[in-house]
């Protein structure tokens, strides 16, 4: 027991590490790669030339399609996006979330998860396997008339866009919008209108364009992922240009995550039968295969899907259903996590100010671990009145370190001080910390939320380092209020600690930086109440 104080730093800095792998667990390992069976995807067909004809397209059984030979757009205004989709493959070129800024000046624009410069980009693509040829950007016909169509709370709209292949294939995606929600429904379905019989299959794609400067960092991932059912997997775009991960049928959903946002298709009963992440040039493809299927003559297949394109807002995907949720993963201390976000809601709910919000919760937080707290010091105020004895002991049985460790064992038994009783109730606190840590890390509640003065935006770092420079002061003097059983060379290592801490914190999210400021301002007065009391004697 006599390197105590060590055992404590190891204890601390291990938990510093375990921590940190926690937080930042490392992309997991994609599944081995499977082939391809009987695919044959169809070459993407270039965009015809404009012009204002329609073409009659006509099958051997006698069904015509008109079909405009120039692209037609519907932009559709909902509560919660403005989406433009497009004739020419029968996909969307635009989504914009009104609610939601890309900055907050007030002129900003709103952020945007959808926006295809040119026809290759635009999301929802529609190809054909094997059998089915389906054209990536052919010409389809627009079921509605209108350019532009306004959705209402409660309000639904069914857009179908359909088309008929060479082949004879009648190709029609469903689109079903609402106009209170994030998500919309997408039905593809294939007729075939053709005398023979044609083996095949679909699939939905998910068009990302990516550049450098979308990276994430070790706080916040940006890139493609999958839920296999199970478990979510991440994938660094660099890593795609040496694999491209291939799920089986069990997976739910695949998407792309940003910080704050993210664009998902879910497939719907069976239509996932392969789930690819592929990276082709500057585009990022999540694709959905359905399973090929044999089409007699007069035959039709479908494939239902969900799509979401929205913030990572844990009711929001909850809401939504499907498992989305599962992309915010607050790690090891979701069990905690969630219960603090539903919490710090809730006193926002009130307060009308995240910044007082995360304050109130550190305060709940800080009452609940008081009483452990208060026994933590009261127990190290003990082993700092045995020190003299102990240093005697170390003196007498120097070269001796088994007789030193049973009299030391000894001497704590005769005064009735737990060793551990300075450390054990940290512990059980740990996880809360580490909980809380998370969620203020990249809950979308603090984005663009102001505090006061100058921290207009609680997911930012502090803009002139001041609060990063208190909670270092303010751990610098919890420090030297906190009785030490250490010696001189233990003590000097320790002092650096608020320095580092500083550091480590100049960059992190001033919300997260506001709750550790405030949690040590808290330790301190709790410190100087115990250090109040009258001095413990131990007999």
């Amino acid at each position: 027991m006599e390197n105590k104080n060590i055992l404590i730093a190891f204890v601390l800095m291990l938990a510093v590490w375990v921590g940190v792998n926690f937080l930042f667990p490392t992309p997991s390992v994609p599944p081995e790669q499977q082939g391809v069976v009987d695919s044959q995807p169809v070459s993407v067909i270039e965009n015809p030339a404009v012009s204002t004809t329609l073409t009659a397209e006509t099958t051997s059984v006698g069904q015509t399609i008109l079909v405009p030979q120039q692209e037609q757009q519907i932009i559709v205004n909902t509560g919660r996006y403005e989406a433009v989709f497009s004739s020419v493959g029968g996909r969307l070129k635009s989504l914009q979330l009104p609610g939601y800024l890309q900055t907050t000046a007030p002129d900003s624009p709103p952020v945007s998860l959808v926006d295809a410069g040119a026809l290759q980009q635009a999301a929802l693509r529609t190809e054909g396997l094997g059998e089915f040829d389906i054209a990536a950007e052919g010409f389809y016909a627009v079921s509605v008339g209108e350019e532009q169509i306004e959705l209402e709370a409660g309000e639904e709209k069914e857009i179908v866009f359909s088309a008929i292949s060479p082949r004879g294939l009648k190709v029609e995606k469903i689109y079903k919008l609402r106009g209170d929600s994030f998500d919309f429904d997408l039905q593809v379905r294939v007729t075939n209108l053709g005398s023979q019989s044609v083996r095949g299959a679909t699939s939905l794609i998910l068009v990302q364009p990516w550049d450098e400067s979308m990276k994430g960092s070790r706080y916040s991932f940006v890139g493609p992922a999958v839920y296999d059912g199970e478990k979510v997997h991440t994938h660094d775009v660099e890593d795609l240009d040496e694999e491209e991960p291939v799920y089986g049928k069990g997976s739910v959903w695949t998407g792309f995550e940003h910080k704050y946002f993210m664009s998902a298709i879910v497939a719907l009963a069976d239509a996932g039968e392969k789930f690819r992440i592929e990276k082709n040039g500057d585009l990022i493809q999540n694709s959905i295969e359905t399973p090929y299927a044999v089409l007699a003559a007069g035959q039709s297949v479908s494939a239902d899907y969900l799509c979401f394109f929205g913030p990572r807002d844990l009711e929001i995907l909850e809401a939504s259903g499907h498992q989305l949720d599962k992309a915010i993963d607050f790690g090891f201390f979701g069990i905690i996590a969630r219960p603090l976000l539903t919490v710090l809601k809730f006193f926002y709910s009130y307060v009308g100010n995240w910044g007082v919000a995360i304050i109130l919760l550190t305060c709940i937080i800080k009452l609940l671990f008081w009483p452990l707290t208060q026994k933590s010091y009261k127990s190290m105020k003990a082993m700092q009145t045995l020190q003299p004895d102990m240093q005697k002991l170390r003196e007498k049985f120097k070269n001796n370190k088994e007789q030193l460790n049973k009299e030391i064992m000894g001497l704590y038994k005769t005064k009735r001080v737990n060793p551990m009783g300075g450390c054990l109730p940290m512990f059980v606190q740990i996880p809360v910390f580490f909980a809380l840590y998370k969620v203020l890390l990249g809950t979308i509640a603090l984005r663009h939320a102001p505090f006061a003065f100058w921290l207009q935006d609680l997911s930012v770092k502090d803009p002139y380092y001041i609060t990063p420079i208190i909670m270092g002061v303010t751990m610098f003097f919890q420090q030297k209020m906190s009785p030490s059983t250490m010696d001189p060379a233990q003590a000097k290592i320790f002092m650096f600690m608020p320095i580092i801490f500083t550091f480590m914190f100049l960059n992190f999210p001033s919300g997260l930086v506001l709750y550790w400021m405030v949690n040590n301002i808290l330790t301190i007065l709790q410190q100087w109440q115990v250090n109040r009391e009258p001095k413990v004697v131990v007999s």
